[in-house]
């Protein structure tokens, strides 16, 4: 059996490394470690593969990073990458691959799978820290609570040393397409506001929609004596602007998946001096500090409740290859093991597993928007409100109106609760799938 990570870190990597490890060798399979994901067997080249066993992998759990390294080469845009991956595991003896990663490892998980015509069966582990992965009932992704409970201790330090020295932080963090991270982290440690990509409706986003947003909450936070606060912003904001803001922003590499390398671009230094410039227009000079987090987060210790769901999942992956499975996403789900069919879980436009965004109509969501300080319906309905955050503003009434009020348009409404409502009984969890 062969272990190969594809994709960016994640906390909890180790963990299924050394699960798969001991539940393989224990039945007395060989276990190998692909190195760098595979970036060396889809140029022909077995030389960089770790023998793993019991001894050298039994603690390995408590660590994050990962001990075999990790790559975002992509196989299947060559097909002679994806012939020579295939090759390159036969001839290291190995009919059983248990591959870790996002999106874009799983499609290659799939087609290496397709290619090598039943004779290399395969388990996806589904990783990361972007949560985006659409896993059923919101199950999520292996070291998405990891790195949330790390970036909610960077973002109350920041909120500490803001308040101390009177400055705004800006803190962009990963998601490359939808604000889980960002919403868990700022959410969780009660930052200012936060930004996802989900609560701007319109296809094509501005970027002085974003300006005039934070600009909005700084002037509203200052109307109450408070010249600080801490904004959590998701770079996933970045790809849902417009192409006319985007001119000039995206000279930057991309990836072997063609994703847009988002941490190269300054967005929060672009957002600042945005923001500062219009802020100056009205009179208001203020201090703000761009600050990315997300590389912070990757490779950190991952915490128990990582470290238990991804031995779990290591587990499986292994259990699974050894009873017969095949081209399954490995999933835990009310405690028992469900493997999704790869090729059901790919969307077949993009050719990459369908991306979960974070739903805007929950509870979950609006609570967190309730708790944002930041415009809404309510400033602009109440005259006393509205005549303060324009005199803040240095603005007339009718001006503040004009250059705010379209902020509000998509305001989440507020959550209601029926009185006398009971919830539904709940159904039986389906049993376990299991291999024929």
């Amino acid at each position: 059996m062969a272990i190969c990570v594809g994709g960016g870190p994640a906390p909890g990597i180790n963990s299924v490394i050394g699960a798969a490890t001991i539940r393989a060798r224990l039945a007395g399979v060989p276990v190998i470690g692909i190195r760098d994901g595979f970036q060396w067997i889809m140029r022909g080249d077995i030389e960089h593969a770790t023998p793993l066993t019991v001894e050298s992998v039994s603690r390995i759990h408590f660590r994050g990073g990962s001990i075999i390294g990790i790559a975002r080469t992509n196989p299947t845009k060559d097909p002679k990458h994806l012939e020579n991956t295939v090759i390159s595991l036969l001839r290291m003896n190995v009919d059983r691959l248990v591959t870790i990663g996002g999106d874009d490892t799983a499609y290659a998980a799939l087609r290496l799978s397709q290619q090598a015509q039943g004779r290399i069966r395969v388990a996806h582990v589904p990783k990361t820290i972007d949560n985006d992965l659409d896993l059923p009932e919101n199950i999520p992704t292996f070291g998405f609570q990891t790195a949330r409970h790390v970036g909610v201790g960077i973002v109350k330090d920041l909120q500490v040393d803001a308040y101390t020295t009177s400055r705004w932080y800006f803190i962009v963090t990963m998601g490359r397409k939808a604000g889980h991270l960002a919403l868990g982290i700022g959410k969780a440690a009660g930052a200012t506001l936060t930004l996802i990509p989900e609560e701007f409706k319109q296809h094509e986003l501005r970027l002085d929609h974003i300006v005039d947003t934070l600009a909005g909450a700084i002037i509203k936070r200052l109307s109450y004596g408070r010249p600080d606060g801490t904004a959590v912003i998701a770079e996933g904001l970045v790809e849902r602007l417009s192409p006319e803001d985007l001119k000039g922003m995206t000279d930057v590499e991309r990836d072997a998946h063609d994703h847009l390398r988002i941490a190269e671009i300054s967005f929060g230094e672009i957002l600042k001096a945005r923001v500062q410039a219009r802020l100056r227009e009205w009179g208001i000079k203020t201090t703000i500090v761009a600050k990315n987090i997300g590389y912070e987060l990757r490779c950190t210790d991952p915490i128990p409740f990582d470290m238990e769901y991804t031995r779990d999942l290591g587990h499986c992956a292994a259990e699974y290859l050894l009873e017969g499975g095949t081209d399954a996403l490995v999933t835990i789900n009310h405690g028992i093991f469900r493997p999704l069919a790869l090729d059901k879980m790919i969307d077949p436009e993009t050719q990459r597993m369908r991306v979960r965004m974070v739903d805007t109509t929950t509870e979950h969501y609006r609570i967190a928007h309730r708790y944002m300080l930041r415009l809404r319906r309510d400033d602009f309905r109440d005259a006393h409100e509205l005549a303060k955050l324009a005199a803040t503003a240095n603005m007339s009434l009718e001006d503040f109106r004009k250059r705010f009020e379209y902020l509000v348009q998509n305001e989440p409404a507020p959550i209601q609760f029926v009185p006398g409502y009971s919830p539904p009984e709940s159904t039986p969890a389906p049993p376990p799938i299991r291999p024929a």
